[in-house]
């Protein structure tokens, strides 16, 4: 109900006292608590703790709990424990700061038992000295509860961030994820109950902001032949998976004004499967929260849901061990050594041990990949990707763990998920790759997240608006498909792609219209019709207010810059780009983009100051050394962009891009024996980059090697086989050769 008031935990267990029971104690309950005795597990009897030379230490003040540490000034001092923030397998706690902010201390404590390696205080960032100055020391951007936590760890959470005075006033109903936080405001069901107002209006659906009723009536019979369970009546939303999905997904907010039961990508931007997060099969490398992994997995596309496993109000698993799958799976058939070839009882006898893995995050938490995939040591063998089986054999190898599962079974299980492939393909540009990626967009079997991962990485290779990818993702019935048929335009000329995206301007989900918004951006609106032309500039406004909803953070100011800057407002681009970097100083895209801002308009001069500047806070960011590097060689400086460029090349050779840039600068200052090598040096590791070897061929041309020109232009001519430039330059060359 869209008038409804929240009323809290108490009013809810004065008729729910069984699910209040449940709720209390669970990790839903304790997410986060006021310092006291009876919430503070830490040891705060004169406890110290040695990190990077920084001697932190532990102490009570009266019935204030109190660390003694380096502040935003690197010098020790004195602060109180406001909050506790979680409880198993570790305690955070968050101190209060000038502004409204909480932040999270860097040092936790381990709340396993002794045993276990517990009970003790351990840094977040093992071995690594994190200053003052860095946007992960605990009083640093990076470590602010009122942005990076306090949504998903309190109910009716509102960050209420002032721009203007850079303050906060955050204020929550409840300062736990309670009852409200998953069902939605309560007053209307209250109402209903005790038969006050108009409750009688509200009898349709008992005054509930949205019914998570998903498994009432449902039976999961199991197949006597295959030993699976069919869910009857099938599942008919995902009402259930998107509330968890709010806080159990990796995503970005962009919308404050939460209504439960509408689509998750209304509020948030969830990630995609990208190489940062997760594997190119999809397992989880990156923290992801549950949710983008679970979609993957065959079990979310037959119907089950996370209160399927979980009991939702104590979040325990139904059962004990085995018998969580066992609910839907022939426990003769599976849980037993023919299945799973492991001595019963033994860790490789449990199910989740192979199908969900676990990978640990913040040094202690070990998580279970929810994709809940069959084993394949054999993708490990090709890409590289982990296995189960070789995360318990760690002294075996992928090959070995291939062998064993064909020996066992006769043959290479190949699971659900068939896209490991094809991603990974895309994201190093192999021979094929945007074929394999449009192949898994045209394949409805696959995961819509998969498929979503592949539409956007087609921007890469700059499809047609025209491409029967895009047009198939703009007409998806997943969300997220349809987001990243946006997404893979994103290169392409904004005129060219506007027909296509048009539908999705007026998309049913935010996430959808801001992408097309931001896509189209600098799109002039006489080129499109009155009513499009509406929603091209309601959608925009739906974009520009998300950013000004995360005003408290850098990267939201420099969306804003480059979205003015694509409307041609340069001052505007200008003032947002400069208060990204007043945010954070350290913050490198930013500089990066101001000092593109500044090109443009030929004021190289104000931007080498901000790139010197941020060099100075972020010496180790090789994009501040590339992009003051080819500032330089604008200027015709060449000695010194010569060493910024290599400084880049070498500071991050896994990025191909720094080394071509590196290469033609030698080139152009008359050192092409260096660009060379140090082309053919990069290809090794990046065999497969399009600029390096169209370089590396032109170069060799120059030198007079024309066989080994001949070599890499081949190679061109594999990854693109119809591209006439390309074919022209084959041409050339073997006249050359021949001559």
């Amino acid at each position: 109900m869209l008038d409804a008031k929240f009323v809290g935990a108490a009013e809810c267990a004065s008729c729910h006292q069984h699910e209040n029971q449940l709720w209390r104690g669970s990790h839903h309950q304790l997410a986060m608590q006021p310092a006291a005795n009876s919430t503070v597990l830490g040891d705060f009897n004169h406890a110290s703790f040695d990190n990077g030379g920084v001697k932190s230490s532990f102490f009570r003040d009266g019935s204030k709990f109190m660390v003694r540490t380096d502040g935003p000034d690197g010098a020790l001092h004195d602060y109180a424990i406001g909050y506790t923030f979680g409880v198993y397998p570790l305690q955070q706690y968050l101190i209060a700061m000038p502004g409204g902010r909480l932040q999270a201390l860097g040092i936790a404590w381990d709340t396993r038992p002794r045993e276990s390696g517990g009970q003790r205080w351990f840094s977040l960032y093992p071995g690594q000295k994190i200053t003052a100055r860095d946007s992960r020391h605990w009083t640093g951007i990076d470590q602010n509860w009122n942005y990076m936590c306090a949504d998903c760890h309190s109910t009716n959470l509102r960050k209420n961030y002032d721009a203007g005075s850079r303050t906060f006033s955050t204020s929550y109903s409840e300062i736990d994820v309670s009852c409200e936080a998953c069902h939605g405001p309560g007053s209307s069901h209250v109402a209903w109950a005790k038969k006050q107002g108009d409750w009688q209006t509200l009898s349709a659906n008992e005054g509930l902001t949205i019914a998570l009723d998903e498994r009432k009536g449902v039976a999961w019979p199991i197949d006597r032949a295959s030993g699976n369970a069919r869910r009857s009546p099938a599942r008919q939303s995902e009402r259930e998976i998107e509330t968890c999905a709010r806080c159990h997904a990796r995503r970005g907010e962009i919308h404050e004004d939460y209504v439960h039961g509408q689509p998750v990508g209304d509020d948030y931007r969830v990630a995609l499967l990208d190489e940062d997060h997760y594997f190119p099969d999809g397992q989880i490398k990156e923290e992801d929260y549950e949710y983008g992994s679970f979609s993957e997995s065959k079990m979310f596309h037959a119907g089950v849901t996370c209160s399927d496993c979980h009991e939702p109000h104590s979040s325990r698993l139904r059962a004990q061990g085995n018998g969580v799958c066992a609910q839907c799976h022939s426990a003769q058939k599976y849980d037993s050594a023919a299945h799973h070839f492991h001595k019963a009882g033994s860790a490789g006898a449990r199910c989740v041990e192979c199908h969900m893995p676990t990978r640990t995050y913040m040094v202690v938490d070990a998580r279970r990949d929810h994709s809940i995939r069959i084993p394949r040591p054999d993708l490990s063998v090709k890409l590289g990707t982990p296995n189960a089986c070789t995360n318990c054999h760690a002294d075996k190898p992928a090959q070995w763990a291939s062998d064993s599962v064909n020996k066992w079974y006769g043959h290479t299980p190949d699971g659900f998920q068939h896209f490991a492939e094809a991603l990974k393909a895309g994201s190093v540009g192999a021979p094929s790759a945007q074929q394999s990626l449009e192949g898994l967009v045209a394949d409805l079997e696959q995961p819509a997240i998969a498929r979503a991962t592949a539409l956007s990485m087609l921007a890469t290779f700059v499809p047609s608006a025209t491409d029967a990818a895009v047009h198939a993702g703009v007409r998806d019935d997943w969300s997220l498909v349809r987001r990243a048929s946006a997404h893979a335009l994103s290169n392409t000329d904004p005129a060219a792609s506007s027909n296509t995206l048009i539908p999705l301007l007026s998309d049913p989900v935010r996430s959808v219209r801001i992408e097309a918004a931001e896509v189209l951006a600098g799109l002039p609106a006489n080129n499109l019709p009155a009513d499009v032309g509406a929603a091209f500039s309601r959608a925009t406004d739906e974009y520009i207010s998300a950013q000004k909803l995360n005003a408290d953070r850098p990267e939201a100011h420099m969306n804003l810059g480059l979205l003015y800057a694509k409307e041609n407002h340069l001052d505007k681009a200008e003032a947002e780009l400069r208060t990204a970097l007043s945010i954070d100083p350290s913050f490198a895209p930013g500089a990066v983009n101001l000092a593109d801002l500044y090109r443009v308009q030929n004021r190289d001069d104000e931007g080498e100051r901000v790139l010197k500047d941020a060099l100075s806070r972020s010496p180790e960011d090789p994009s501040l050394d590339e992009a003051l590097g080819l500032l330089m060689v604008r200027q015709k400086r060449g000695a010194q962009a010569l060493e910024l460029l290599g400084d880049a090349a070498r500071g991050e050779p896994d990025n191909a891009r720094y080394a071509y840039v590196y290469a033609v600068a030698l080139n152009d200052t008359g050192k092409t024996p260096a660009a060379i090598d140090t082309l053919e040096s990069s290809i090794k590791a990046h065999p497969y980059d399009r600029d390096s070897l169209a370089a590396l061929v032109n170069f060799l041309e120059q030198s007079g090697d024309l066989s080994k020109a001949l070599t890499y232009a081949n190679r061109l001519e594999e990854l693109e086989p119809n591209n006439p430039e390309i074919r022209e330059m084959l041409k050339q060359l073997r006249e050359h050769s021949h001559g």
